[in-house]
C-alpha cells in the first residue's frame, strides 16, 4: 500500500486548442507527452468510442513526483455534458490566479484566497492564491458521492488509502496514500451521482504484482470490475499492465503497473511540439463548419 501512488485525472475534451491553452498559459502547466491514436482503447481511456484520438499529458513536472492531467481529444466529438461527479481540482499557485486575471478568464473569489475559474468543457478547478508550491501544487481532486460512509469505506477499506480528514457536518472527507501526494476529497452531493457524458477518470500506480490481488479483491466482495487485467500497448513504447474498477458511484478508478508505467510515462521533451502539429494538422473543425455540420455532442 505504501508504493501506491496517485497519477493523473483523465477529462475528455472538445476544443483542443483552447484546451491547451488554459492548462499551459493559465495554470502554467507544460505538456509532458502527447500521442496520436488511430483507433480506440482496450481500456476505454477516450471513453466509449473507436474513432481517431489523442491523449496529451499535462503537469507541473514529471509524473514520478507529480499528479498531472490527461486530456483525451475524439476527433468527432465538440462536447460533452458534465454531471456532479467531478466537483474539481485544488491547486496553490498565485501565479495561475494572476495568470487568469491578465488573459480575462472568468475568475469567483469563492472563499478568502481561493478563487474558482473553468477549464473548457466547465471543468472546475480551485485556485488558492498563495506562493506556488515547489514539490506539487496539485493538492486534492473531489469526487462527489452518494452515500460519504460508503464511499469512505470502498477507498480506505478496500483500496488501502489513509484517511486524513472527515467532517460528518460537511458530508466531506479527505483521503490519500502519501503526505506528499495529491490527495482525493470525497463530497456528499445529496443523491444520485450522474456522470453525465463527461465521466473521467482518476489513475493510480502500485507494483505490478499487486495487479491481481486488486482484481481478486474486487471480485470477493462482489465489486465492479470495468477492465479486467490486461496490457495495454503504446507503439514505441512501454507495456503497461492495468485495470479498471468502478467505485459504489461508478467512478472509474485505474490501476496500472508501477515499474513499466514509470517507462512509459517519461517525460518527451518534444511533447509541446507535438501537440501543436496534431492541433496544426487537424482540420476537423474545418471540415465541419465547411458541410455546415456540428460535431457531435456526446
Amino acid at each position: 500500500m505504501a508504493a501506491r501512488r496517485a497519477l493523473h485525472f483523465v477529462f475528455k475534451v472538445g476544443d483542443r486548442a483552447r484546451t491547451a491553452r488554459f492548462y499551459r498559459e493559465l495554470l502554467g502547466m507544460r505538456v509532458l507527452r502527447h500521442e496520436e491514436f488511430e483507433e480506440g482503447c482496450k481500456a476505454t481511456c477516450n471513453g466509449p468510442y473507436d474513432g481517431k484520438w489523442s491523449k496529451t499529458m499535462v503537469g507541473y513536472g514529471p509524473e514520478d513526483n507529480h499528479f498531472v492531467v490527461e486530456l483525451t481529444y475524439n476527433y468527432g466529438i465538440g462536447e460533452y455534458r458534465l454531471g456532479n461527479d467531478f466537483l474539481g481540482i485544488t491547486l496553490v499557485s498565485s501565479q495561475a490566479v494572476n495568470n487568469a486575471k491578465k488573459m480575462g478568464w472568468p475568475l469567483k473569489e469563492v472563499t478568502s484566497g481561493v478563487f474558482e475559474t473553468e477549464a473548457p468543457g466547465g471543468y472546475k478547478f480551485y485556485l488558492e492564491d498563495k506562493e506556488q508550491l515547489k514539490q506539487d501544487p496539485v493538492w486534492k481532486v473531489t469526487l462527489g458521492v452518494s452515500n460519504l460512509q460508503r464511499s469512505v469505506s470502498y477507498w480506505s477499506g478496500l483500496l488501502g488509502m489513509k484517511i486524513y480528514e472527515k467532517d460528518e457536518e460537511k458530508q466531506r472527507a479527505l483521503l490519500g496514500y502519501a503526505d506528499n501526494q495529491c490527495k482525493l476529497e470525497l463530497k456528499a452531493v445529496g443523491g444520485a451521482v450522474d456522470h453525465g457524458t463527461a465521466f473521467g477518470r482518476v489513475a493510480f500506480s502500485c507494483a505490478k504484482d499487486e495487479l491481481p490481488s486488486i482484481e481478486a479483491l474486487m471480485k470477493k466482495e462482489n465489486q465492479k470490475i470495468l477492465t479486467p487485467l490486461v496490457s495495454l500497448d503504446t507503439p514505441g513504447k512501454a507495456t503497461v499492465q492495468v485495470v479498471i474498477l468502478a467505485d459504489p458511484d461508478g467512478h472509474e478508478v485505474c490501476f496500472v503497473g508501477d515499474e513499466a508505467f514509470r517507462e512509459l510515462s517519461q517525460v518527451d521533451p518534444d511533447g509541446d511540439k507535438l501537440l501543436d502539429d496534431a492541433m496544426a494538422a487537424d482540420k476537423s473543425d474545418k471540415w465541419f463548419a465547411d458541410h455546415n455540420m456540428k460535431k457531435v455532442s456526446a
